[in-house]
């Protein structure tokens, strides 16, 4: 998507939670660009991680505020909330394979943890809450192109757990007039992804190994570049007539896994063979198997069109991994 301007950011005190995730990150230094005063809500560790921030340049790190917690703590969110204007609910347990390990734990994050953002809100009452879905709460498409009103389907743990906070969401909306939107991204990609994605466990392998592993290759996916996903946030933040609603974030392209992966392997330029691990498998009940987005309401009240191809993205992701690649473990499979 084309930049949107005049930002009406500028000057306004700006919350990211998830801040230290890719797309978190990327969003980070956009809202930097924006002139917005951002506090980045970063999950705590003893080593105060700040994930992705830490690749971000030393100029936006330098500026932002960094507020180290964890979502499912009510009272570390009411904190980080205070005096704030925009908030931006990005924090949230993403890997699918993860969740079938850990249902758990990916439920108190991503329900709870939305739900003690929501109750923040509802105290400090932010001008605008913009809440961070996925394409994995559609499920396998019913109909293509998916959009905003194709029915929900928990196929994994987590995408369950994304239901539920989307939910909580709506119902604030509905309940309490809160001023949220939800953008929902179908398949972001870019720099400072880990391999725990698709695209970057493809590139990996391709760029360091004799053979590259996936597992079912049939289905299709959606892909959107980092920089025009956050685009679409900075703009659904901005936009007059959207609160309440739900947006896709998306291509309105699909492309097969393994076609996905020899275009990959022709842009890196190196003969790596494709084989499938049984261990990368979804069980077959929860694989997505169709994904396309349908993204004429977000163009219609957002303005704007994801600029960047999917070959320059993935041109442009190719050459960040060749040039960090102390990032990544091709030999082994990340969940």
């Amino acid at each position: 998507m084309a930049k949107s301007k005049p930002s009406t950011l500028r000057r306004r005190q700006v919350l990211v939670t998830g801040a230290g995730g890719f797309i978190g990150s990327h969003l980070v230094d956009r809202l930097v660009d924006e002139g917005a005063s951002v506090r980045a809500f970063l999950r705590y560790t003893s080593r105060s991680d700040i994930g992705c921030l830490g690749l971000s340049p030393i100029e936006v790190r330098s500026s932002v505020e960094l507020v180290f917690g964890d979502l499912r703590d009510e009272d570390a969110v009411s904190e980080a909330m205070r005096g704030v204007e925009v908030v931006f609910h990005l924090g949230a347990l993403i890997a699918i394979p993860y969740s079938y390990l850990h249902p758990r734990e990916v439920a108190e994050t991503n329900v709870m943890g939305t739900l003690n953002v929501l109750m923040a809100a509802r105290r400090h009452q932010p001008a605008r809450l913009l809440h961070t879905s996925t394409s994995e709460v559609y499920g396998t498409a019913r109909r293509v192109p998916i959009d905003e009103d194709h029915p929900l389907q928990g196929q994994s743990p987590y995408s369950a757990s994304k239901i539920g906070a989307d939910k909580l969401v709506e119902s604030f909306v509905r309940s309490f007039e809160l001023p949220a939107v939800t953008v929902r991204p179908f398949n972001t990609y870019g720099p400072r992804q880990s391999a725990r994605a698709v695209i970057p466990t493809i590139i990996s392998q391709a760029l360091w190994r004799s053979e590259i592993e996936l597992g079912d290759v049939t289905p299709t996916r959606d892909f959107t570049y980092v920089t025009d996903v956050v685009d679409g946030f900075v703009r659904a933040a901005q936009a007059d007539g959207v609160v309440g609603e739900t947006l896709n974030l998306g291509s309105d392209h699909e492309i097969s896994i393994g076609d996905l992966a020899s275009l990959i392997i022709q842009l890196v330029g190196r003969d790596v063979q494709v084989r499938t691990d049984p261990e990368r498998l979804r069980p077959p009940a929860s694989e997505v198997r169709r994904l396309r987005a349908d993204t004429r309401r977000a163009a219609a009240t957002l303005g704007g069109r994801p600029q960047t191809s999917l070959e320059a993205g993935l041109t442009r992701t190719i050459e960040w991994m060749r040039e960090h690649p102390n990032l990544f473990e091709p030999e082994r499979y990340g969940i």
